[in-house]
């Protein structure tokens, strides 16, 4: 397992963008990373993930388009670009890693380790 941090988060108007970051101290060369949020009263549901190798991501419909998930391996660091945000993207943002993962298990099954996650607040 590794010991994930957030960061990033924040509050932004209608239609801003926000760049998260996920970070560890260890390495991520060998994990799949995800975003998985979580707004008031809703289940945790899953944004994006990224493979191991980089090169296959995966996003939930709803982010299509206007999100973008990328790493630098380099850095220990995982970043989710956010676009065009909207109020019901409002929620704590977590990422997640599983070792040797694809980008669509990791929607599926989630990770094993986990971050705190950060705030995100859209306002209208």
């Amino acid at each position: 397992q590794v010991q994930l941090v957030e960061s990033g988060g924040g509050l932004v108007q209608s239609g801003g963008s926000l760049r998260l970051s996920c970070t560890t101290s260890g390495t991520f060369r060998t994990y799949a990373v995800g975003w998985f949020r979580q707004a008031p009263g809703k289940e945790r549901e899953f944004v994006a993930a990224i493979n191991w190798t980089g090169d296959s991501t995966y996003y939930v419909d709803s982010v299509k388009g206007r999100f973008t998930i990328s790493r630098d391996n380099a850095k220990n660091t995982v970043y989710l670009q956010m676009n065009s945000l909207k109020p019901e993207d409002t929620a704590v943002y977590y990422c997640a890693a599983r070792q040797f993962s694809s980008a669509q298990a990791m929607g599926a099954i989630g990770g094993n380790s986990w971050g705190q996650g950060t705030q995100v607040t859209v306002a209208s």
